[in-house]
């Protein structure tokens, strides 16, 4: 879970893909980062968050890097203009945003990047995913996690958490495949009775055809990926590239190069290749779910 006071924040899609054309347009004018910013009176830094999209693009900063690198298409430049307003508004305007008194940057940026995603892979060793969650088991995680103090603050991370969850609903829905330990299963969030009723949840909504819900039994010996939970997201937009959002003992830690994010592709592929396959899965989670008795 992305903690209420987590510094860390990721880029956007739309960002990332303006940042990509600002960087290739820079590399063609022939102009380092440092040789960029001297140019537009600002920071080498700033330079590198704006090709990164870890920052929002202001039009005038904008037009004075595209005069910059000397980008004369009228078209061109309409082009990155129209991107860069599509982006912003983005950032400002997702229904997260009402709930800024009990998110952190980084969650709410999570939960703009999970809007835009079309697929999800995702490694979890305890817990139930997020958007796989009950009501009952979101409150008990959400408690247990003291991240939050009053009741009526709880109350509205467990409505982000419900409203997260229609990304799986809707005539586009995002695809999500979930490979779970089996501890998760055996981890008691809440007591026996929410549990039953939250892997009876995962067995209602590993029906639908956009959810993949594969058990790895402890049968099957150490793995790669039980050193911590990740989620992998994937995007629509052409030569967009995958995010990864990797738990670790000192928080959580976003992925976006290349060959990071391929490394944790490789780890979820080979840990849907050893969990039990969809069918076998629903069996064990339907016995797990027997064995609890309210």
């Amino acid at each position: 879970m992305l903690a209420k006071n987590d510094a860390a924040s990721p880029s956007t899609v739309l960002g990332r893909q303006l940042g990509d054309e600002l960087r290739r347009l820079r590399e063609a004018a022939e102009l380092t980062t440092v040789q960029a910013a001297e140019a537009l009176d600002c920071t080498k830094g700033k330079i590198s968050r704006i090709e990164n999209g870890r920052v929002a693009v202001r039009l005038p900063d904008l037009t004075a890097m595209l005069q910059t690198y000397k980008v004369s298409d009228v078209d061109l430049r309409e082009r990155l203009t129209a991107l860069a307003r599509k982006a912003n508004r983005r950032r400002r305007q997702g229904w997260w945003n009402q709930y800024s008194s009990v998110l952190a940057d980084a969650y709410r940026d999570y939960i703009a990047l999970e809007a835009m995603a079309d697929s999800i892979r995702t490694f979890q060793a305890q817990l139930v995913p997020g958007l796989l969650q009950i009501p009952e088991y979101i409150r008990a995680v959400t408690v247990a996690s003291r991240q939050w103090e009053t009741g009526d603050e709880i109350e509205q991370f467990v409505t982000v958490r419900l409203a997260r969850q229609q990304r799986l609903t809707g005539d586009s829905p995002l695809h999500l495949w979930a490979v779970l330990s089996e501890a998760v299963l055996l981890q008691q969030v809440g007591g026996a009775q929410v549990m039953k009723g939250q892997l009876q949840h995962l067995l209602d909504v590993s029906e639908r055809p956009n959810v993949t819900v594969q058990v790895l039994p402890f049968s099957r010996g150490a793995h790669a990926s039980m050193f911590g939970p990740y989620v992998v997201l994937g995007f629509p937009e052409e030569g967009a590239l995958d995010v990864v959002l990797a738990d670790n003992p000192t928080g959580s830690t976003w992925l976006e190069r290349e060959a990071e994010v391929a490394r944790y592709r490789g780890l979820f592929d080979a840990a849907r290749t050893s969990a039990l396959s969809p069918v076998e899965s629903r069996a064990v989670i339907h016995r797990r779910a027997k064995e609890y008795r309210p």
